[in-house]
Protein backbone atom coordinates (compact mmCIF):
# COMPACT_ATOMS: atom_id res chain seq x y z
CA UNK A 1 0.00 0.00 0.00
CA UNK A 2 1.15 3.69 -0.89
CA UNK A 3 2.00 6.06 1.55
CA UNK A 4 0.83 9.82 1.38
CA UNK A 5 3.33 12.20 0.72
CA UNK A 6 3.67 14.37 4.04
CA UNK A 7 2.81 18.13 3.44
CA UNK A 8 5.52 20.73 3.39
CA UNK A 9 6.50 22.14 6.60
CA UNK A 10 7.49 25.26 5.25
CA UNK A 11 6.45 26.98 1.90
CA UNK A 12 2.63 27.52 1.00
CA UNK A 13 1.04 25.87 3.12
CA UNK A 14 3.51 26.27 6.21
CA UNK A 15 4.37 28.38 8.93
CA UNK A 16 4.17 31.74 7.81
CA UNK A 17 6.89 34.53 9.22
CA UNK A 18 5.54 37.44 11.34
CA UNK A 19 3.61 40.50 10.89
CA UNK A 20 4.24 43.43 12.24
CA UNK A 21 0.79 45.25 13.05
CA UNK A 22 1.39 49.12 14.09
CA UNK A 23 -1.71 50.11 16.14
CA UNK A 24 -2.21 53.93 16.56
CA UNK A 25 -4.30 55.01 19.60
CA UNK A 26 -7.63 56.55 18.49
CA UNK A 27 -8.63 59.39 20.33
CA UNK A 28 -12.06 58.51 22.40
CA UNK A 29 -14.74 60.98 23.56
CA UNK A 30 -17.16 60.51 26.62
CA UNK A 31 -16.64 58.94 29.37
CA UNK A 32 -14.61 55.63 28.29
CA UNK A 33 -11.26 57.38 29.03
CA UNK A 34 -12.17 58.36 32.65
CA UNK A 35 -13.24 54.60 32.94
CA UNK A 36 -10.01 53.30 31.94
CA UNK A 37 -7.90 55.62 33.97
CA UNK A 38 -9.83 54.65 36.98
CA UNK A 39 -10.17 51.18 36.11
CA UNK A 40 -6.17 50.85 35.87
CA UNK A 41 -5.96 52.87 38.99
CA UNK A 42 -8.18 50.73 41.25
CA UNK A 43 -8.35 47.59 39.21
CA UNK A 44 -7.81 45.07 42.38
CA UNK A 45 -10.59 46.69 44.07
CA UNK A 46 -13.24 46.86 41.78
CA UNK A 47 -12.43 43.29 41.37
CA UNK A 48 -12.58 42.19 45.17
CA UNK A 49 -15.92 44.34 45.32
CA UNK A 50 -17.48 42.64 42.33
CA UNK A 51 -16.74 39.08 43.98
CA UNK A 52 -17.92 40.24 47.25
CA UNK A 53 -21.03 41.83 45.53
CA UNK A 54 -21.75 38.37 43.66
CA UNK A 55 -21.15 36.20 46.17
CA UNK A 56 -23.76 38.28 48.54
CA UNK A 57 -26.39 38.13 45.43
CA UNK A 58 -25.81 34.19 44.94
CA UNK A 59 -26.04 33.44 49.05
CA UNK A 60 -29.47 36.08 49.62
CA UNK A 61 -30.74 34.08 46.17
CA UNK A 62 -30.56 30.44 48.12
CA UNK A 63 -31.89 31.90 51.47
CA UNK A 64 -34.90 33.23 49.63
CA UNK A 65 -35.05 29.98 47.45
CA UNK A 66 -35.45 28.32 50.88
CA UNK A 67 -37.33 30.57 52.46
CA UNK A 68 -40.01 30.23 50.02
Amino acid sequence: MREPSLLPVFGKFGAKGPRVVAVEPVPSAGIAPRLREALAAHGGMVLKLSVVAWTISVLSMVFFMLQG
